[in-house]
């Protein structure tokens, strides 16, 4: 679930609230989340907003006991359920005030989505992100149209497709970060993202971000779609069944070879 707070400047913060699962993405915390930013962004007594995670992980993607779900699930229903997850991303890629992301935690899978759909994403020293889905048979899908546009083809190529881990610096580098501070300064870099939104006027940045997203090209409902249709037809195949089946059972899939000597 989440946690919602706004302070008496109009600054909205949104917090994971699912500390014993790593803040992991079920139906009811997407939703919420859906839901938050709809509301956020028809106040207008928000100025900005801050998302972060409590416990020691900001997100670590899907939920286990969701992701058990799919497994079972017909075409229909895994399509309804990415959808779900691509309504929130799209929700809050949108959101008509500025977003600030406080990457406080390893992030992996849906948790990297969602720092790429912040207008600035701050980390701290020592957590590690990555695009883990190819490991399980799968692949960033519904993810994927809010990577590409955040780190750039190129960029995304490097982490896209390999399910590797990467620090802090190297999500710098990628794009996806905007600065690294400690953990004990992360806050104060927060607050630095923020503070300058209080003197702007809300209509203009509402206006100046749209022109952002719109000139740049952006995430596009037909890509969303795409992205969709990717992923239920990846859940198909016989990969997906073995790697998502090798997870939960604890063992490493068919396809994994040892490191030579």
């Amino acid at each position: 679930m989440i946690e919602q707070r706004t302070d008496s400047r109009g600054i909205a913060t949104l917090t994971l609230s699912r500390p014993e699962k790593h803040n992991a993405l079920d139906a009811e915390t997407m939703d919420a989340l859906t839901q938050a930013a709809h509301a956020l962004g028809a106040d207008d007594t928000v100025r900005a907003g801050v998302l972060r995670g409590a416990g020691p992980s900001f997100c670590a993607g899907g939920d286990l006991g969701w992701m058990r779900a799919q497994m079972g699930a017909d075409a229909d229903t895994r399509t309804t359920e990415a959808r779900r997850l691509a309504d929130m991303l799209w929700a809050l890629n949108r959101l008509p005030k500025p977003l600030i992301g406080a990457i406080h935690g390893n992030a992996f899978g849906g948790g990297v989505g969602m720092a790429a759909v912040c207008d600035v994403a701050i980390g701290v020293h020592g957590i590690r992100m990555g695009l883990t889905e190819t490991r399980l048979g799968l692949i960033p899908a519904t993810i994927g149209p809010y990577v590409l546009a955040r780190m750039g083809e190129g960029h995304a190529r490097r982490v896209f497709m390999s399910s590797r881990l990467f620090d802090p610096a190297e999500a710098c580098d990628l794009g996806l970060l905007a600065r690294i501070v400690p953990i004990d300064a992360l806050d104060d870099a927060i607050e630095a993202e923020v503070t300058p939104y209080l003197a702007c006027a809300p209509g203009a940045v509402a206006a100046a971000k749209a022109l952002a997203l719109d000139l740049s090209g952006s995430v596009t409902r037909e890509q969303v779609d795409h992205s969709i249709a990717a992923l239920g037809a990846q859940w198909e195949t016989a990969e997906a069944r073995e790697g998502v089946a090798a997870f939960f059972e604890k063992r490493s899939a068919a396809w994994v070879r040892q490191k030579s000597a």
